[in-house]
């Protein structure tokens, strides 16, 4: 009833950018909490950022200072500024959110497919 849809991954060089957005679309009551989390072959599934309702943020030591979360309410979107990039930046990223769905009782967790994001010379 809910889904969340990334974009913007790709192939960048060290030292690059990217900015990843991850859109909340269908029978959405409340978006709450907003997340990206990552994941390379062979590992566990890592937080990399989240943000609240109310903008609160929260990074991996690995990111901070390099990457920045956003959202925007009116649009039910999050975004991911990542700069200067590393090749151990190379993984799949996912969006997550926390949302309530129109006519429910509690709030759900809803995970994006995943855009892949390649570090590379």
């Amino acid at each position: 009833q809910v889904q969340v849809v990334e974009s913007g991954g790709g192939l960048v060089q060290p030292g690059g950018s990217l900015r990843l957005s991850c859109a909340a679309s269908g029978s959405l009551f409340r978006l709450n909490a907003m997340g990206w989390y990552r994941q390379v072959p062979g590992k566990q599934r890592e937080l990399v950022a989240t943000i609240t309702i109310d903008g609160s943020t929260n990074y991996a030591d690995s990111v901070k200072g390099r990457f920045t979360i956003s959202r925007d309410n009116a649009k039910n979107t999050v975004y991911l500024q990542m700069n200067s990039l590393k090749p151990e930046d190379t993984a799949v990223y996912y969006c997550n959110a926390d949302v309530r769905v129109v006519g429910a009782l509690w709030d759900v967790e809803v995970w994006g497919q995943g855009t892949l994001v390649t570090v590379s010379a």
